[in-house]
């Protein structure tokens, strides 16, 4: 059963800016520890890259945030929210923390999916009840 279906769009330029404008505290508050090292090996090869990556994965915990109907409210933290990769490349939602609790106490399972194209991030996600 359904439990919720979230819907993101970013605007690439506005997490460029945002970078310029805060710099690395940004992406740290953003992006967990693993995210954040990606995020750096990108970034120094090609900065568009990393900026890309920054701007998939905040929309991509901007669309789980809304599945879950918590919106950016406790125990939703954006750095307790992580999107990695399947080795096939699928992103999948990890999570830590009291978010990881809240949502495994509820027996919920998080599909997401990202893109990015030119000036846009977007991303879905549908969390479903488990059994």
């Amino acid at each position: 059963m359904i439990y919720g279906i979230g819907t993101d769009i970013c605007d690439v330029r506005r997490i460029q800016a945002s970078l310029a404008r805060h710099g690395e505290r940004f992406a740290k508050r953003v992006l967990s520890e693993a995210e954040y090292a990606t995020w750096q090996a990108r970034s120094q090869r090609w900065p568009e890259r990393g900026v890309r990556y920054l701007a998939t994965r905040f929309s991509a915990k901007e669309s789980f945030s809304k599945a879950i109907g918590l919106g950016m409210v406790m125990p939703m933290t954006w750095r307790h929210c992580e999107i990695a990769n399947l080795p096939s490349g699928q992103p999948m939602v990890v999570l830590h923390g009291a978010l990881k609790d809240w949502f495994d106490s509820r027996g919920l399972s998080a599909h997401i999916t990202v893109t990015d194209e030119t000036d846009y991030a977007a991303s879905f996600c549908v969390v479903e009840v488990n059994g």
